[in-house]
């Protein structure tokens, strides 16, 4: 893995910016489209956006059907779970927990490589993990940490916490793939090609949750509006080609443990974001938090 560039940088600050307007977008749809379906959708579309830069890779099934055990899994725990439960949470919980929950993607990280790819953490990791968590706590506490003792956890949070294991598993697949998937043996797909071929398998996966979902649930059908358009064109396009693109491009540079640090700035896009959408000032905790998050991403980038 390379160490920690400017670019890099950027590249991971999209998807936590994208995944914070998903959050918002997401809390919107509630009462819009029910919530597997709404991932059912937002894959769908795009995989539709993005089949004329990736549909080399459609082209050999045999290829396909070699790495299909790879395939089936990325796309059951990045495509098929992760976006689904945070969404099925959404009816149960609040963003609030949903960003406390989510706050611990580092740990889990590192916990993963550590237990699965012998991966052991650096004490600057730990010491990365502490400052980016504190500064995410400071956007949950708004300043005052007696907030966080009146937050309530229900099945929703539940939820939130296998989303963010199976993204964790998913982010380390990327990473350390099998031997068919690495240097000369893995198939020469492009960017596009690659998470085509991920959104293929996950539609799978997405396919029979919905099912599931119609058949057990029986929820209220979709009302088209232009408003539900609109959340599908947004989930489709930012959260899911734009954030897994950079999403995939920075955990290839410096690594997945790493990359989950930038994780923890979703909370404060998402603080921000509302603070636009609410008309109200930024306060003086979300410049600290944002300190205290950019320092364990430096810190935690550090090579010994």
């Amino acid at each position: 893995m390379s160490r920690l560039t400017p670019w890099t940088a950027f590249v991971l600050t999209m998807p936590p910016l994208m995944w914070a307007g998903n959050a918002v977008v997401g809390r919107l749809a509630v009462d819009m489209v029910p919530p597997i379906t709404l991932n059912a959708l937002r894959w769908v579309l795009a995989f539709l956006i993005l089949l004329p830069l990736g549909w080399r890779a459609l082209r050999s099934p045999q290829t396909l059907l070699r790495r299909a055990g790879y395939l089936n899994l990325v796309g059951l725990l990045g495509i098929g779970v992760y976006n689904a439960l945070q969404y099925l949470a959404l009816h149960t919980t609040t963003p609030i927990n949903v960003t406390l929950i989510a706050s611990s993607m580092p740990v889990w990280m590192l916990l993963v490589g550590a237990v699965v790819y012998r991966e052991r953490p650096q004490p600057r990791q730990y010491l990365g993990a502490a400052l980016s968590l504190a500064g995410v706590l400071l956007v949950i506490a708004r300043g005052d940490p007696a907030t966080l003792a009146s937050v309530d956890f229900v099945i929703g949070d539940l939820l939130v916490l296998i989303a963010i294991f199976s993204w964790a598993f998913y982010s380390w697949l990327l990473a350390r793939p099998p031997a068919h998937m690495r240097g000369d043996a893995r198939p020469d797909w492009n960017w596009a090609e690659f998470l085509l071929v991920q959104i293929a398998f996950g539609l799978l996966w997405s396919g029979v949750s919905t099912g599931v979902e119609w058949a057990i649930a029986d929820p209220e059908p979709i009302r088209w509006t232009p408003s539900v358009l609109a959340v599908l064109a947004y989930v489709a396009i930012g959260p899911s080609l734009v954030a897994f693109r950079c999403w995939g491009a920075g955990v290839a540079a410096v690594g997945p443990a790493t990359a989950s640090f930038f994780n923890n700035l979703t909370p404060v896009f998402a603080a921000t974001l509302s603070a636009l959408l609410l008309g109200e000032a930024p306060r003086l905790y979300h410049g600290l938090a944002f300190v205290f998050i950019v320092a364990g991403i430096v810190v935690s980038s550090r090579r010994g």
